[in-house]
C-alpha cells in the first residue's frame, strides 16, 4: 500500500526550501531599503520603512494597472483638438 501524498496545512512547520525561497525574495528588498537608510537606522527602522515602501509600491502597481486598462478602452486618449 502506498501512502497518499499529504497536503501541507497552514499550521504545518515551514520547510527549509520554503524559508530559502522566502529569503530569496525578502533579503534583496531589505538590502535595497537598508542601503538608502541613514547609518544610524536600526533594523527595526528599516523594517518599518520597508512596510511603508511596500504599501506605496502596491499603490503604484494598481495605478499602472488601471492606466493600462484605461488606455485599452481609450479613456485617456487626448484628441488633437483639445490642444488647440
Amino acid at each position: 500500500m502506498s501512502k497518499k501524498p499529504t497536503t501541507l496545512k497552514a499550521t504545518d512547520p515551514l520547510t527549509v526550501d520554503e524559508v530559502k525561497a522566502a529569503g530569496d525574495i525578502f533579503f534583496p528588498l531589505f538590502t535595497e531599503v537598508d542601503s538608502r537608510m541613514p547609518n544610524s537606522a536600526s533594523v527595526e527602522d528599516t523594517l518599518k520603512v520597508m512596510e511603508a515602501v511596500a504599501k506605496l509600491a502596491h499603490k503604484e502597481r494598481a495605478k499602472k494597472k488601471q492606466e493600462k486598462v484605461n488606455e485599452k478602452f481609450g479613456f485617456n486618449k487626448v484628441s488633437e483638438d483639445a490642444n488647440d
